[in-house]
């Protein structure tokens, strides 16, 4: 099943969209691999729910082939060609939706996975949407879409970004991503070092190691 981008007046007001605030000027035309680290630590909100983002995945378009626009654009994946700084959402297995931001110079490809946060405000909202403890309420991609409230009519819109605050001083790691089948080896995921919310790693059985 795929989704193509809203458009018209079927799109999200502005109260509706997302919001990213950064301690510092994020440039969103940078590759995917520039922006994923930077994004850690990131608050993301929408409506009267935020959390803190702790894990991501960098997804490099033409020259990943984990990606969904590797083969090229397709309905699902043209809106990872840009223009940059809009939120590609897609149905995961067909059971739940995760949160992409596009990044990248224009046909490029490139977007962010937004895998794993810390609610930080809404956190009722948060609850009662997922159910479990708080350190999982946005752990995963799926668990962190629901928490979030994220929908498929959110796909295409574009981010709105402020800077505000700072973020917290802490370490980053990096390894493979998660489950992916191929490209499974190359180090594209990030998220802060010994944070309860960061979901475990799972290898695909299917993987291939290029």
């Amino acid at each position: 099943m795929t989704e193509a981008p809203l458009s018209g007046a079927d799109r999200p007001g502005p109260a509706d969209q997302l919001r990213l605030t950064t301690a510092t000027p994020l440039d969103l035309s940078a590759r995917a691999l520039v922006v994923a680290p930077q994004l850690i630590g990131a608050v993301l909100e929408l409506d009267d729910v935020a959390l803190q983002i702790t894990e991501v995945e960098a997804y490099e378009g033409l020259d990943d082939p984990a990606s969904h626009a590797w083969r090229g654009p397709t309905p699902r994946s043209q809106i990872m060609f840009g223009p940059s700084g809009r939120v590609y959402v897609y149905r995961s297995y067909g059971i739940h939706h995760a949160t992409n931001l596009v990044c990248g110079p224009d046909g490029v490809a490139s977007a962010v996975l937004i895998r794993a946060g810390r609610i930080i405000a809404g956190i009722e909202r948060a609850r009662a949407r997922r159910g479990t403890d708080d350190n999982r309420l946005a752990r995963g991609p799926g668990n962190l879409t629901r928490a979030l409230g994220v929908g498929s009519e959110h796909n295409g819109t574009a981010l709105i970004r402020q800077v505000a605050g700072s973020e917290p001083q802490r370490e980053l790691s990096c390894g493979p991503r998660v489950g992916v089948s191929r490209a499974a080896a190359r180090p594209w995921r990030f998220w802060w070092r010994d944070e309860a919310t960061v979901s475990a790693y799972r290898r695909s059985p299917r993987a291939f190691l290029a």
